[in-house]
């Protein structure tokens, strides 16, 4: 049987605004990508300090996991595409215009209307795949993954290759780009259809989202959290760690895009396994354990089998993303848009808030210590995960 009949016919029939919805995630992250490998273009031009630099990185993790949660409360509120059309406009817009900051405090500015941006459309745009995908739902989810992986991982490459044959300035271009995607997607991007949250508040709507699964829902976040702060730690420590040891700009460029690359493949892959096999918990436990033995040997490898071993370690670390989603859309149906802004948005706010204690403890001790104490997480989560539901149980609680 070809892989298309086992689809069924709501994911077929809807495979278009899933597609559309998915284009606004890949485009929106493609320009939020572009920030992180032009700070120290941006450095030395505003003549900004480390701190200010670290600054930053932690002002848009603290607008991601504030922000997503309300947007994510509204999304499934209110019968509204301003989510879906608006918020990523405000990335397209905003983070190409960093090009011609005058100084530091314009730059905050821009950097945070386009993270605001983000924080906005994840939910809803997240939300709307869970919502149109059927019974298909952790492979439509790791299909819209994957698109905003893989346009994370290729954005720095684009923007690295633009600024250096043009000029920073020349920046605002970019958006051209963006404002064409939106433009011919315009017609596909659905008008969401609220959730009978009406009249409940914030508090309110959560209880009624989440009900009796809500221990569940946290159990699962906190695993989503410590995923995340692995996977920041890994892309933030491991440049430092093969600079020090003499590894060229141009190889350390590969690393990270070998762990985004692995990433998105895994979390195709392990989204069309668990489609197939109806079950998430045994890839959490297979994909965590094997997390371990492979970051550590990425400690170790040396000359081509670095490239290759970080591929596998993107590939098992962020395998789990697109399914901790799915999973707890299908525990809480009734707030896919809230429970998504909680598993992507808040997660990675958090998460990325606990990157600073690797560094720390690599300043303590050293970076290859500091990576390898990261490398044991994957097996502690293995604790949380025996207590997350079967299938069928956690099926029987969102009918509750």
């Amino acid at each position: 049987m070809a892989f298309a009949d086992k689809l069924d016919d709501n994911f077929k029939v809807n495979f278009k605004i899933i597609l559309a919805l998915t284009l606004i995630h890949a485009i929106g992250d493609f320009f939020s990508s572009f920030i992180k490998p032009l700070l120290p273009r941006f450095a030395e031009n505003l003549s900004l300090s480390l701190f200010q630099i670290g600054f930053i990185t932690a002002f848009t993790g603290v607008l991601s996991f504030v922000i997503q949660p309300p947007t994510g409360y509204f999304a499934d509120r209110y019968k509204t595409r301003i989510f879906l059309i608006g918020a990523p406009l405000l990335t397209i817009v905003f983070i190409p215009l960093t090009g011609i900051a005058p100084n530091f405090f314009i730059l905050l500015c821009f950097i945070g209307l386009g993270a605001i941006g983000s924080a906005m459309y994840h939910p809803a745009t997240a939300g709307g795949v869970g919502k149109v995908s059927g019974r298909n739902i952790s492979f439509a989810m790791s299909f819209y993954i994957t698109g905003g992986t893989l346009a994370f991982g290729l954005g720095p490459i684009f923007i690295s290759y633009y600024v250096n044959y043009f000029k920073v300035t020349y920046m605002p271009l970019t958006m051209i780009f963006g404002l064409i995607v939106m433009l011919a997607i315009l017609k596909f991007i659905p008008r969401p259809e609220p959730q009978n949250t009406a009249g409940l508040n914030f508090w309110d709507s959560l209880k009624d989202s989440f009900g009796s699964v809500w221990k569940l829902i946290v159990l699962l976040w906190i695993i989503m959290v410590f995923r995340s702060f692995i996977g920041q730690s890994l892309n933030t420590y491991l440049p430092f760690y093969y600079d020090q040891m003499g590894y060229s700009q141009i190889a350390l460029g590969y690393i990270i895009a070998l762990i985004e690359i692995g990433g998105a493949i895994s979390g195709l892959f392990c989204g069309y396994l668990a489609g197939r096999s109806k079950s998430y918990k045994p890839l959490f436990y297979i994909t965590h354990l094997i997390s371990t033995p492979v970051l550590l040997l990425q400690l170790h490898v040396s000359g081509l089998w670095i490239y290759c071993n970080a591929f596998f370690s993107g590939f098992f670390i962020m395998a789990t993303m697109p399914l901790g989603v799915a999973w707890a859309q299908q525990m809480a149906p009734k707030g896919r848009a809230m429970v998504s802004s909680l598993m992507m948005g808040l997660a990675w706010g958090v998460g990325s808030l606990l990157v600073p204690f690797t560094g720390k403890l690599g300043e303590i001790y050293d970076l290859k210590k500091a990576l390898f104490v990261v490398a044991f997480i994957p097996l502690l989560t293995l604790i949380l995960i025996y207590y997350l539901p079967n299938e069928k149980t956690h099926k029987e609680s969102a009918k509750e």
